[in-house]
């Protein structure tokens, strides 16, 4: 731990923080993987402005009445002030390095930013594998290369989990008699790559990558250097840019049928969308729900005719064509209604819900690097069956590649394909009973 970093409790605030000039504060928890991703980012941050910035660390349970006056609830949080005032964004959960950099910065003045800024030393690491993605696919992968004893790093814009650590419950994982929340779930699974050897970069930006030459630059700081790169970068909803989307995201917002339909037996469920997803998963969303509404903008569906048909005949499901969503309102815990405008006469009109599901489409998460592969008519990357791309010593897994069916089991096994491929190449041998244990 960086000498420039001091830890403190309650009674020691005022002194430290508020009769101080320039400080950042980090509320921690123990047992915290979002304030372990942070962890390495303040320490060596400390190293270039400690001089001119202290750096604080208080635990937030041991000092809870500290925290709940001001505010921080969750960890890590931190606070950054100057002169006992505070300043700039409170920052907290999966914590990026710039956004620390651009609120120290304001602590001090431009040209002192700037010099210190200058004077930060980049670092390279190398390793045999990297993976890109920490969603399912990509921490099964890591569990097994790591336990093959290959150097394994896992690089994740976010923390460690995917769109799976935001899924309320899951209900059809092997193994879980009883539903699991996607967030415990993931929480598993990188625990155990961790217990495996894995390191991580936890809510990182890449800032250069060039798979050709197998390298990356995590947050204009870290080069890390691989033979073999694995991308599990996962994909992302199509956003449909609509007041409410984002903001109640896992709260009554769903994407997917097959992970919480269940959970609205007996209840009203909007859909979005008339393509073959939307029609397809609210059949699903049936055998559970009373009464489905799907909203479409245009005036006939999208969908396969046979779909249609059954959809048709569906009594529970109704539909509002020519309309589009404009908000998603919540009161409660939970989303309950949606306004809609008919898109002939603009008019807006409310519809109660107790939940909705968007299908506008899946956008796998290759925009920056899509120039270096064979893509499906769908833009997702080719592999073969070992899940190997065009590209020498690149492999691709999960929700990027093209395959007709994206669930967490067959990440999973995606993951599982690549690793056992890749540590064949790195053992050179023809059966590795070893590793096929799972």
């Amino acid at each position: 731990m960086s000498d420039k970093i001091k830890y403190i409790s309650a009674n020691e605030f005022s002194g430290e923080v508020l009769s101080a000039g320039n400080v950042v504060v980090d509320f921690y928890s123990t047992e915290c993987p979002p304030c372990e991703a942070l962890a390495s980012k303040f320490e060596s941050l400390s190293r270039v402005y400690g001089d001119d910035i202290k750096f604080i660390k208080i635990h937030r349970q041991e000092n809870r009445d500290l925290a709940v006056s001001l505010g921080v609830s969750s960890s890590p949080t931190l606070l950054f002030y100057k002169n006992g005032q505070l300043i700039g964004n409170r920052l907290s959960g999966g914590i990026k390095r710039s956004d620390i950099v651009a609120n120290l910065e304001l602590l001090l003045s431009p040209e002192k930013a700037v010099y210190l800024k200058a004077g930060i030393e980049c670092s390279l690491t190398e390793c045999d594998i990297l993976i890109i993605g920490g969603g399912p696919a990509g921490l099964s992968a890591a569990i097994y290369t790591a336990q093959a004893k290959l150097k394994t790093i896992v690089v994740d814009k976010d923390l460690p989990g995917g769109q799976v650590k935001v899924t309320h419950l899951v209900s059809n994982y092997p193994g879980f008699a009883e539903p699991v929340s996607g967030y415990m779930l993931m929480h598993y699974m990188s625990e155990q790559a961790k217990a495996a050897g894995a390191d991580f970069r936890s809510a990182v930006d890449i800032t250069d990558i060039d798979l050709k030459k197998k390298f990356i630059v995590v947050d204009d700081y870290e080069t890390i250097s691989a033979k073999i790169i694995i991308i599990a970068a996962g994909s992302s909803p199509r956003p449909l840019n609509v007041k409410g989307e984002l903001e109640y995201k896992g709260q009554g917002i769903s994407y997917c049928a097959t992970c919480d339909a269940k959970f609205y037996e007996g209840k009203h469920v909007v859909v979005i969308g008339g393509g073959n997803s939307a029609i397809e998963e609210s059949l699903f969303i049936s055998k559970f729900a009373a009464k489905i509404t799907i909203i479409h903008q245009f005036d006939k569906l999208q969908a396969n005719k046979l779909a249609q048909e059954k959809a048709f005949a569906d009594t529970k499901i109704e539909f509002v064509f020519e309309h589009e969503p404009r908000e998603f309102i919540k009161n409660g815990s939970s989303v309950n209604e949606v306004l809609v405008e008919n898109l002939n006469t603009h008019q807006l009109k409310t519809i109660g819900c107790d939940g909705v599901f968007i299908f506008a489409g899946m956008i796998p998460n290759i925009s920056e690097i899509k120039q270096y592969f064979e893509l499906d008519n769908w833009g997702y990357i080719k592999t073969d069956k070992d899940m190997k791309t065009n590209l020498p010593g690149i492999y691709a897994i999960g929700d990027v590649v093209s395959k007709s069916f994206r669930q967490i089991t067959t990440a999973v096994s995606d993951g599982t394909i690549a690793a056992i491929s890749i540590s064949r190449e790195f053992e050179k041998i023809e059966e590795p009973s070893e590793l096929i244990n799972a």
